[in-house]
């Protein structure tokens, strides 16, 4: 094997290439050459840093994905103390982002996610995990701001629930009324719970 394309670069850009693929086609519509073109990389490598192939770099790239979600809502919620204004940010990004790519690319979670099957084990435990702990951020931060944790955790469902449906649909629609219309709709329901406790 080519040591020097076996770095950890290589395995970045395996990855990310992965990642690309989940966005655009899904998981079952990129074969492994393909990949491996889009990374760069020879044939052999990817068995080098993901013994378990195309299911394992797949893992890999459903936890960047949720990783990525993560520090973007950290950001935002740092950048924003109001729960509501940081949320309309994160909806709004999403919607530049689908844009950008004329309405190309995903999100990669909710597509490797209606692609899965119960032999997906690692896959889906890997987005199970992931959903849970964006389901608590949200929810964390509600609390702070004083919603009752029983009420912020299940905001927290509908928040995720919503911003991954609102972007199925303006995929498939080539247009974003979805992503804005249930950005209003959770901005509302959240100030109203924040409302209640002051």
């Amino acid at each position: 094997m080519n040591t020097a394309a076996s770095t950890p670069q290589t395995r970045d850009r395996l990855i990310a290439a992965m990642l690309d693929a989940l966005r655009c086609r899904g998981y079952h519509g990129v074969g492994l050459s393909e990949l491996l073109a889009a990374a760069g990389a020879p044939k052999g490598v990817l068995y080098h840093h993901f013994p378990g192939g195309k299911a394992e770099l797949a893992v890999a790239a459903v936890q960047l994905a949720i990783d990525g979600m993560l520090v973007s809502l950290d950001r935002l919620f740092e950048k924003h103390a109001d729960p509501a204004i940081a949320l309309a940010a994160w909806m709004d990004g999403a919607q530049k982002q689908l844009r950008a790519s004329e309405f190309e690319r995903g999100c990669p979670l909710a597509t490797i996610a209606l692609e899965s099957t119960p032999n997906d084990v690692a896959i889906r435990g890997a987005l199970a995990n992931g959903f849970s702990a964006i389901r608590a951020h949200l929810a964390g931060t509600l609390e702070r701001q004083g919603v009752a944790a029983a009420i912020a955790g299940q905001i927290a469902v509908l928040i995720l629930a919503a911003y991954e449906g609102a972007l199925l649909q303006a995929r498939v629609a080539g247009r974003t009324d979805a992503i804005r219309d249930t950005s209003a709709a959770l901005i509302a329901l959240i100030n109203t719970q924040i409302g209640a406790t002051k």
